[in-house]
């Protein structure tokens, strides 16, 4: 059974909600959190087949949604329950939504290809693995080199006979004889030269079996590729998406009317990311969001809200935690359910005006206290205010840029507006060579009271371990304070503007901190020192396992805890004045 009823004394306790919530960013109502719940447990009890590959990590989630004709004695109101992709290679289980479009058939068009596809993967490690072809790479390059240290030593003899001439030459009482013989070696050695190279260039039965050899791998990869993005253009065209007015589209056609609604077509012909962006990503239409929409429209149901959650291990880069909310991805899911649902389900009232307090102020820069919520620069959206916008009005005679750094339009805090272009190169350097200090607070959420103790007992340890070893070196106390997290960071290619870990190709950040309080029994207060400049550096190092595992309360990208705002705001910071050389320090205590 797919549409799971709601037990009547659960509906009396709990306000139905009337429309539905932004899956992109959303606070899970209390039925969805009732549902999970009951989801949960099912998961526990009754699907032990499915326990080994869903504790390596598996995204759920639920739609409530009304019954318009309900059977006799039914109830109205019921949800639906999905999963994302497949699991035990399937995704037709029972009491779960099905896949929009089910390619897994064994004899259908899909695997037919795939099983081609995987046989030239096939031919292509057997030639890789080919113990001739290997030991002949190596006795090639051996040759190789062998050929360059013939040229590099004629080279250097004829480089030896030159000295040796002009030596003479500088000598001097050179008859015409002699000059014409010296002539006439140089030209011998060039030819000889030139014929050496000649002879070293023709190649041996080895390396034309070799050159064929890697050919025919390089055949295979362009025949691999060429079938395998012709397979995933089908399977994209065979996903086809109802929306709420019955109205259908391949993912093809979602992805290519998103991007031209976000770039120009002159964008896309010349932006390699634009261009990207008409192309959807692998598993595209296999999320739950998708896939519980699809359902409900299909068979008339009213979609009411929805939310995800995830079970299982951690993964390694992207932030995620046993049985906690999580919004609808931004490269796979975003444009299909901007397709699916109402424009109105997005819709966020932004504040119309947006005060910023001027903290310091001279004819070089001005330091403003960013409010959360607002942005730095201005975004695709160009009426939707910004710090620039708003400072650019009110020094419209500026020669600058204005904007030396940015803060995340949910952080609140100290941003150094300047106001020459001598003040915003001098900055801008100060930046660049790690000279500026700033200082943050942040409320992260623990997973409960024990979670939050080890954060605090761990900090208290380390400082205490830190203390001792510089007081033995008759150092600073004060160095002492700050623990240290250092996770390389990389953009999530499928999932903007979202970050991850990546031991391999992250970029370095490192992120010093102090706990500084206990708020309640699953919060702490705690300061944060970047010393470096990665996007949601912060945000990501509080969140991710390996580093506090607690996110920061409020943030809708990484972490599952709703609030008001972002409790982050970059309190303090500390540079020098570029006209003057003042040490400057200007704070503003957070108001959270």
């Amino acid at each position: 059974m797919i549409f799971h009823s709601i037990d009547q004394a659960l509906l009396s306790g709990i306000h139905i909600p009337e429309r539905m919530n932004n899956p992109l960013d959303y606070q899970p109502h209390p039925l969805c959190i009732a549902v999970c719940k009951e989801l949960q447990a099912y998961l526990l009890s009754k699907r032990e087949d499915w326990r080994e590959e869903i504790e390596k990590g598996k995204m759920f989630g639920v739609l409530i949604v009304e019954n318009a004709q309900p059977a006799s004695g039914a109830s109205k109101i019921g949800y639906l329950a999905a999963y994302s992709g497949q699991i035990g290679g399937r995704s037709d289980w029972d009491d779960f939504v099905p896949a929009v479009f089910d390619y897994l058939q064994p004899d259908g068009y899909f695997k037919t290809h795939e099983a081609e596809i995987s046989g030239i993967n096939q031919s292509i490690r057997k030639l890789e693995a080919n113990t001739h072809m290997k030991e002949a790479k190596g006795l090639i390059l051996q040759l190789q080199e062998e050929r360059k240290h013939t040229i590099a030593a004629y080279q250097e003899k004829i480089k030896e006979a030159k000295a040796k001439r002009d030596a003479r030459r500088e000598a001097g009482n050179l008859n015409p004889e002699e000059e014409a013989e010296m002539v006439k070696e140089s030209q011998f050695m060039k030819a000889e030269l030139r014929r050496l190279k000649k002879s070293l260039s023709e190649k041996t039965s080895l390396e034309t079996e070799y050159e064929a050899y890697q050919a025919d791998i390089l055949s295979l990869n362009q025949l691999r590729k060429t079938l395998s993005d012709a397979l995933q253009q089908w399977l994209f065209s065979q996903f086809h998406m109802q929306n709420h007015e019955g109205e259908s589209k391949d993912l093809l056609e979602i992805f290519r009317d998103a991007a031209l609604r976000d770039y120009p077509q002159a964008t896309i012909a010349t932006s390699r990311i634009a261009a990207l962006k008409m192309v959807p990503p692998a598993g595209s239409g296999e999320c739950c969001e998708p896939k519980l929409l699809q359902y409900a429209y299909q068979h008339g149901y009213k979609p009411l809200q929805m939310a995800m959650f995830w079970w299982g291990e951690s993964p390694k880069e992207e932030i995620r935690h046993h049985l906690q909310f999580y919004p609808a991805c931004n490269g796979k899911c975003k444009p299909i359910l901007h397709w699916m649902l109402p424009d109105s389900v997005f819709h966020s009232q932004i504040a119309e005006k947006h005060i910023l307090e001027i903290l310091y102020e001279d004819d070089q820069l001005a330091v403003i206290c960013k409010p959360s919520g607002l942005l730095s620069v201005p975004g695709k959206d160009s009426s939707q205010p910004s710090v620039y916008s708003i400072m650019r009005k009110k020094y419209p005679a500026a020669s600058s840029p204005l904007i030396v750094h940015r803060l995340d339009m949910a952080t609140s805090g100290l941003m150094i507006i300047a106001k020459t272009e001598f003040a915003y190169h001098r900055l801008q350097n100060e930046f660049l060579h790690h000279q500026v200090q700033k200082k943050y607070i942040a409320i992260i959420g623990c997973k409960d009271q024990d979670a939050c103790d080890k954060i605090w007992k761990k900090a208290k340890k380390q400082k205490k371990d830190m203390r001792n070893e510089l007081k033995e070196r008759r150092a600073s106390s004060n160095a002492a304070e700050k623990q240290k997290i250092s996770l390389p960071l990389m953009p999530d290619y499928l999932d903007r503007p979202r970050q991850i870990v990546n031991h391999t190709q992250g970029k370095e950040a490192i992120t010093e901190y102090e706990v500084l309080e206990h708020v309640d029994d699953s919060h702490l207060r705690i300061a944060l020192y970047p010393k470096t400049g990665r996007t949601h550096q912060l945000r990501v190092h509080c969140a991710h396992q390996e580093g506090l595992n607690a996110p920061i309360l409020g943030d809708p990208l990484y972490g599952n805890e709703k609030a008001a705002r972002l409790h982050l705001h970059a309190e303090e910071i500390t540079f020098e004045h570029p006209l003057t050389g003042k040490k400057m320090t200007i704070t503003r205590k957070a108001d959270f």
